[in-house]
């Protein structure tokens, strides 16, 4: 397959089909009978970073406009135990966690100052910090306010279901909430950007044309595998897996079940989100992934051609092999 960067076209040693997703995984059939990989990505500071089996790469905007891009590979793709189900979801934590903090580091350097640079100390309470507010505001909050609305209504405190139904609802509106505000932030619109840079170069792959500038324009922004979209997933999972622990357990044993089970919520959601993808045509999968989908409105926005070019990069990079230096971008 060519690809075009830079208005140079360039080839890929791997002729297959990609299409969007949290983690990449090798071995489905495309839509050609041949094998497929998926790649997935994630939005960064002016730039993207795409995850491909074996590898991820990150393609940062530098202020000068040049792409600086780096490539590493991941050991982890090849364990047969994170390639089963669910435990494959898990694998999204780590990209998440690991391999997002490390974009997000990257990105921080490149696209601003030269002498700018995150030290492994800022990287450690930079991710500690993110996931105690995380612990904070969508697992601690939402329960110590379902136990306190427990004293009021009696049908809370009586019934499982409609306990961690109202604990789910409160996580949710919280999510929404937190997405809303952060939307609003000029320097957060400019990662939406990316992120709709994000999706429609992983759309191209999809629909099996030259991963061009001109032909990502006109692809959607809207992605029914978008993280976005597992997020909300993830929070409709958990109603009915916290649903499992005792209604009369200590609080912290409600908390630290919930912070316990996270992983396996994550693997559950993980399926949930391939199943929709590979069924989207269906009219109950529709319905299924409308509300995520609608979700994106608000975490996506139209990129412009510097976007589109920075994304295509960063999938140019991540499925090159690791010792081939592509024309057009600045290796770091």
């Amino acid at each position: 397959m060519k690809i075009c960067l830079n208005g140079k076209v360039l080839k890929l040693n791997k002729g297959f089909n990609f299409c969007g997703s949290l983690t990449a995984e090798e071995g489905e059939v495309g839509n050609r009978g041949r094998p497929s990989q998926n790649i997935g990505g994630q939005a960064v500071i002016e730039g993207v970073m795409m995850r491909a089996p074996g590898s991820f790469a990150i393609a940062v905007r530098r202020k000068d406009g040049e792409i600086a891009v780096r490539r590493q590979n991941i050991g982890i793709d090849h364990s047969k135990l994170f390639k089963k189900p669910i435990f494959r979801g898990m694998v999204g934590l780590y990209d998440a966690l690991v391999l997002g903090i490390k974009a997000l580091n990257f990105s921080a350097e490149q696209s601003g100052n030269e002498d700018e640079k995150i030290t492994k100390s800022q990287s450690f309470f930079g991710l500690l910090f993110g996931l105690v507010l995380g612990v904070l505001l969508f697992v601690f909050a939402p329960l110590w306010i379902t136990e306190f609305l427990k004293r009021f209504f009696p049908l809370i405190e009586g019934s499982f279901l409609v306990y961690n139904a109202v604990d789910g609802v409160i996580r949710v509106i919280f999510f929404l909430a937190y997405i809303i505000i952060i939307s609003r932030m000029k320097d957060i619109q400019r990662v939406f950007e990316y992120h709709g840079a994000e999706h429609k170069s992983i759309f191209t792959y999809e629909a099996g044309l030259a991963l061009t500038v001109e032909n990502a324009r006109g692809m959607s922004r809207f992605h029914p595998r978008c993280g976005t979209s597992f997020l909300l997933i993830v929070m409709i999972v958990a109603i009915i897996i916290f649903s499992l622990i005792p209604k009369d357990s200590a609080f912290i044993i409600k908390l630290s079940s919930r912070i316990v089970l996270l992983p396996l919520i994550a693997g559950v959601s993980y399926e949930v989100l391939k199943f929709s993808a590979r069924f989207k045509n269906n009219i109950f999968v529709k319905l299924l992934i409308a509300p995520g989908l609608w979700l994106q409105r608000l975490t996506t926005r139209e990129p412009d051609d510097s976007e589109l070019e920075v994304a295509i990069a960063s999938i140019n990079v991540a499925l090159s092999e690791a010792d081939e230096k592509l024309d057009g971008v600045i290796y770091v």
